[in-house]
């Protein structure tokens, strides 16, 4: 497995090495020594969750208050098109954002720090992404911008198909971004 660096300070992603025979393939997805050599703490991660998506659906971009969240992204099924927005104010890359597809073929995972949005597109007819997160979920935390906000101009590359209510209510990078300061 090796991991590579993002245009995002602290935004890894770790490429595992598939091995491939006429039964299919197998891989490892998580290796605690790699990871506590890229600087993490294995033993933080607490929770395991899934999603299951439809062609077109875009999930995000969340994101969580107080100390943040740590989270690993894979896709177990299919393909998305994943999306990462610095969300710390006093980083020099705040605003800006990384993509990359995440799908079952190369198993990608992506680690994602405290202090970040984070969210997807379903690529494939169906697609299970698996996030592996370093906290429980207190909703009084989550921060959420609109997938469509026109400062952050994320480009997604389907049209979009499906969104939850609750993305489709979420507010604008702008006025994010000026809570963020505030609280700074």
């Amino acid at each position: 497995m090796r991991i590579e660096k993002t245009a995002l300070d602290g935004v890894l992603l770790f490429v595992p090495t598939p091995h491939r025979d006429a039964r299919g393939l197998f891989t490892r997805v998580f290796d605690a020594g790699v990871a506590a050599a890229a600087g993490l703490d294995p033993a933080a991660f607490v929770q395991d969750s899934q999603s299951r998506s439809r062609s077109g659906t875009v999930r995000g971009l969340h994101g969580r208050a107080g100390r943040g969240e740590a989270k690993l992204v894979r896709c177990a099924r299919g393909a998305v098109y994943d999306v990462v927005v610095d969300a710390r104010p006093a980083s020099p890359t705040f605003g800006s954002r990384f993509s990359v597809v995440l799908d079952d073929d190369r198993f990608a995972v992506l680690y994602v720090p405290p202090g970040f949005l984070h969210g997807f597109q379903a690529l494939t007819g169906e697609a299970d992404v698996c996030y592996r997160i370093d906290r429980e979920h207190d909703p009084a935390e989550d921060l959420t911008v609109r997938y469509d906000d026109p400062d952050l101009a994320v480009d997604w590359p389907l049209p979009v198909s499906a969104v939850s209510e609750r993305d489709l209510a979420a507010g604008s990078w702008a006025r994010l971004g000026e809570r963020l300061r505030a609280t700074e």
